[in-house]
């Protein structure tokens, strides 16, 4: 007669509070790296956002700290990795892209741009924690001469290609803003004439969109129709 033998959990009941801790730790790592899948605009993000499948250029103005730069960050995620949610109505791209996303100065690329795509600049343990999913930030190169900041990221791409964002500040002037062709770019904050014509034009081969975000008071000084 065969004797019956038991198994003990792997488990005791001093371990479980650790155990508990990592899991919700990894939760959370997991959260924090997939932020762009629970990005819902409210109604007039939500118009921007579905305007540009029409529209070439798009101006999101709104008071100060309404999302207006991190729906510009959300879009620009969208494009860079082709993961476009069910209620998306606005600019598609099926394989991986070109772009450039930049603001007036390289403290506000990095301090803003950068850090909504990407995550804190001051911790690289947070790179990836960004509204471009973590697991989709494959490579970066960085800015010389500014701290924290990046020159560029790697994005993977849902089509299996690799799409390719620079970011730029307005203050290099405008022939920095010169010879690339590209997909889209992003002007977060009001950008300088010169330069908001030279990044159109850095689309028109590819027909491409350019968007920017002001906030209520910082535009109505630039005509930007030739």
């Amino acid at each position: 007669m065969q004797s019956c033998q038991t198994s003990s959990s792997p488990f005791s009941p001093s371990s479980l509070p650790a155990l508990l801790s990592r899991l919700q730790g990894e939760s959370e790592r997991r959260l924090s790296r997939t932020k762009l899948l629970r990005y819902v605009p409210y109604g007039k993000q939500a118009d921007f956002h579905e305007a540009g499948a029409t529209h070439r250029e798009r101006l999101l103005m709104a008071a100060n700290q309404c999302g207006k730069t991190y729906s510009g960050a959300a879009e620009a995620a969208f494009h860079l990795t082709g993961r476009y949610p069910d209620w998306w109505f606005g600019r598609r791209w099926d394989r991986h892209v070109r772009a450039w996303a930049g603001s007036e100065t390289w403290d506000g690329t990095r301090d803003g741009v950068q850090r909504l795509l990407v995550g804190e600049p001051k911790d690289e343990a947070q790179w990836g924690t960004g509204l471009i999913p973590g697991d989709d930030l494959v490579g970066w190169g960085r800015r010389q001469g500014v701290p924290d900041a990046l020159d560029n990221v790697i994005v993977n791409h849902v089509s299996g290609g690799k799409s390719v964002l620079g970011f730029k500040a307005y203050e290099q002037g405008r022939t920095k803003w010169q010879s690339e062709t590209l997909d889209f770019i992003w002007f977060d904050e009001e950008p300088p004439q010169d330069i908001y014509f030279e990044g159109l034009t850095r689309t028109n081969a590819t027909e491409g969109i350019v968007w920017a975000e002001l906030g209520n008071f910082t535009t109505g000084k630039r005509n930007y129709r030739k």
